[in-house]
């Protein structure tokens, strides 16, 4: 009897150090818990609409779904509404070029998002430097610009990313980013800049 009281009141007293120990496993990190780990953001101007969105996309690995939906929604084709599902990779390029360029969380300004395929033949018909079969119609690709940075150093730090193709369109201001696959292009450039110097 005497054995099996002896045992219980040790099994009580190893309980509370399993408590803790489980507890101390679903402890927030101290990176979490001081609050730097804020998430991915992104804080955008798109240049024909007007409107700005200052939204977290990403949290850790997980893409929010929520938020992904607001942004397709800001990238829509402002000239007829229509709205697309964009390759989240994209959101990714954007936030680490306003980091490769020394302004981490810097507006970016959105020239284009998607286009609809009738739109990008409009635009095809009217103006050169405009893919038949643009990947903006596929919702992955995005025209933009940072202020203050020139658009040459967006370039050159979209190249060294290498997730993508890289357009330079310096008469226009503006870089292309897209999700395909890894080339680059530069329009109405001299011999230098196209070879990417």
């Amino acid at each position: 009897m005497l054995l099996k009281i002896s045992r219980f009141f040790t099994i009580l007293s190893v309980v509370p150090i399993l408590i803790v120990l489980s507890g101390q496993s679903h402890a927030r990190s101290p990176q979490t818990a001081t609050g730097e780990d804020q998430g991915s953001h992104l804080l955008l101007y798109n240049t024909h609409t007007g409107e700005r969105i200052n939204v977290v996309y990403r949290q850790g690995e997980r893409y929010i779904p929520s938020a992904l939906a607001k942004l397709e929604y800001f990238l829509r084709d402002h000239r007829t509404g229509e709205i697309r599902h964009f390759d989240p990779r994209l959101y990714d390029i954007l936030s680490d070029l306003t980091v490769s360029v020394g302004h981490p969380g810097a507006e970016v300004d959105i020239v284009c998002g998607y286009r609809t395929p009738s739109t990008n033949e409009s635009l095809r018909a009217r103006t050169s430097g405009v893919a038949k079969n643009s990947l903006h119609i596929q919702g992955q690709a995005i025209d933009l610009r940072v202020p203050g940075i020139d658009t040459l150093t967006l370039r050159r730090a979209a190249l060294a990313l290498a997730r993508g193709g890289v357009g330079y369109y310096p008469h226009s201001d503006f870089i292309h980013v897209d999700t395909g696959r890894v080339r680059q292009w530069c329009f109405n450039c001299s011999a230098s800049l196209a070879a990417g110097d």
